[in-house]
């Protein structure tokens, strides 16, 4: 797999019937491994590393309804009263990020009201913080770490 604009992190694989799988800490079983699987677990990786949120707070790929149509949303940090606080949409890295790309995202935001954004490729990461009042998010340098008294 090609090397992303993460840090480096070690991972645990299993190869079965030619298919190699990477291990998903927060779902706690292995994930054949594509491109898109290698940028969330990164992500995932980043979130726990980096931006210390507990693994109890992360939630990955799940389904929601967006006007009334099954969805699967990539990654979410939850706050500790259930709300969502960062909802993050992964691309496999030969995906540029495009304003459809951040359409699909808010789209899924209107269903989740999450405070924060993250969406990347693995190469490029853009963060987000919604402003639901005036209906526009403005970008961050970065997600904001983890303070238990925030979330």
């Amino acid at each position: 797999m090609q090397k992303l604009n993460f840090p480096f992190y070690i991972f645990r694989f299993k190869n079965s019937e030619n298919k190699v799988s990477i291990f998903d800490e927060i779902r706690k079983k292995f994930i054949i491994l594509t491109p898109e699987e290698w940028v969330r677990q990164h992500v995932v990786q980043f979130l726990l590393e980096e931006k210390k949120y507990p693994k109890s707070l992360i939630n990955v790929e799940k389904v929601l309804k967006v006007n009334g149509l099954r969805k699967r949303y990539d990654v979410v940090v939850f706050n500790s009263d259930g709300s969502i606080f960062i909802l993050i949409e992964c691309k496999a890295p030969e995906i540029k990020i495009s304003q459809a790309t951040f359409d699909q995202i808010a789209r899924y935001n209107m269903t989740m009201n999450s405070e924060f954004l993250m969406v990347t490729n693995g190469l490029n990461h853009y963060f987000c913080q919604m402003d639901f009042e005036n209906e526009k998010y403005t970008f961050l340098e970065n997600l904001p770490n983890y303070n238990s008294q925030s979330i």
